[in-house]
C-alpha cells in the first residue's frame, strides 16, 4: 500500500482574521479530504477547521497533539504510522505556518526519514510578511526564533545579532511571546546602537496591524514623548504609535549595511 501524504496547513495568525481572508481557496479541497490531524493544540485546531467550514463533522476527525509539552513524551513515529498505512494527515500550528518555529517540524523530519511525501500549503507567515513590509534587507536575513528569557543572556544575544547585522549587512529576525514584549522592547532600546534600525511588527494580518521601522534613537524619542503624555501606569499599554504588548515579530539591521542593501 502506498503511503499517505503529510500536508502542512497554515491557519490565520490572528483570531480576528477569518480563515479565507488569508488562505487561498485551493487549500479547501485538501482540508476537506482529511480526517487525521497532527496539531499543536486540539482546541484551537478544531476552532480553525470549524471557522473554515470543512465538510466533515468536527467530532468525526482525529486529532493528535504534538507540542512543547508532549513532544518529549510521545514517539513521533507513532504519529506517522497511519501515514505509512496509507492515511494522509494535516499538520496545524496554533498560528500561521506549521514547521517554522513550531513543533510540527519534528513530524515533518520523521516523514522525510520514512520517505513520505510532504506538501506545504500556502498561507500567512508573520516572518515573511513583516520582512516584506520592513524596508530592511530581504536578500540576506536570519530568523533566530525566541531570544533568551533571562536579562543577561538576552542582552548578550541582542548585541551578538547587532554585530552580525553590522558585519554582514544581514537582517536579524526574532519573535517574542506577548507577555514578554514590553521587557524585550525596553531591552532593545537600552542595548542597541542609536543608528541601528529596528522594525516592530504588531498583530500581523489583523485589523490593528502595525509594521513600523525606525532607528533606535527615533524609537527612544517616541517612547519619551509617550511617557510625557501619559501616566507611567498607562504607558506600557498605550505607547504610540506601536503597542509592544501585541508585538509578534522584531528585526534589527545596521543603518548602513556593507552590502546587499535593498
Amino acid at each position: 500500500m502506498a503511503a499517505g501524504t503529510l500536508y502542512l496547513i497554515p491557519c490565520p495568525i490572528s483570531d480576528e482574521t477569518a480563515p479565507w481572508d488569508v488562505l487561498p481557496a485551493s487549500n479547501r479541497a485538501v482540508m476537506d479530504s482529511l480526517d487525521y490531524f497532527i496539531v499543536e493544540n486540539t482546541r484551537t485546531a478544531r476552532r480553525f477547521l470549524s471557522k473554515a467550514g470543512v465538510t466533515r463533522p468536527i467530532d468525526e476527525l482525529e486529532f493528535r497533539e504534538l507540542n512543547e509539552h508532549t513532544v518529549a513524551e510521545c514517539e513521533v513515529g507513532e504519529l506517522v504510522k497511519p501515514l505509512l498505512a496509507g492515511r494522509s494527515a494535516g499538520v496545524i500550528s496554533e498560528a500561521g505556518v506549521p514547521g517554522v518555529a513550531d513543533p510540527g517540524a519534528a513530524v515533518v523530519a520523521e516523514c522525510h526519514r520514512c520517505g513520505i511525501r510532504v506538501v506545504p500549503l500556502v498561507g500567512p507567515s508573520s516572518i515573511l510578511l513583516a520582512l516584506m513590509a520592513s524596508g530592511l534587507n530581504g536578500q540576506s536575513f536570519a530568523f533566530n526564533g525566541y531570544l533568551p528569557v533571562k536579562p543577561p543572556e538576552r542582552s548578550r544575544a541582542i548585541r551578538f545579532f547587532e554585530r552580525r547585522a553590522q558585519a554582514e549587512g544581514q537582517s536579524q529576525l526574532f519573535i517574542e511571546a506577548p507577555y514578554r514584549n514590553v521587557k524585550l522592547f525596553e531591552e532593545l532600546l537600552r542595548t542597541l546602537a542609536p543608528t541601528t534600525r529596528l522594525t516592530l511588527a504588531v498583530d500581523v494580518t489583523a485589523p490593528g496591524e502595525r509594521i513600523i521601522t525606525r532607528t533606535v534613537a527615533e524609537w527612544q524619542g517616541a517612547a519619551a514623548a509617550a511617557r510625557n503624555e501619559q501616566t507611567s501606569g498607562d504607558f506600557h499599554h498605550r505607547m504610540s504609535p506601536c503597542r509592544p504588548v501585541g508585538m509578534q515579530f522584531a528585526q534589527i539591521e545596521a543603518e548602513k549595511p556593507k552590502k546587499y542593501q535593498i
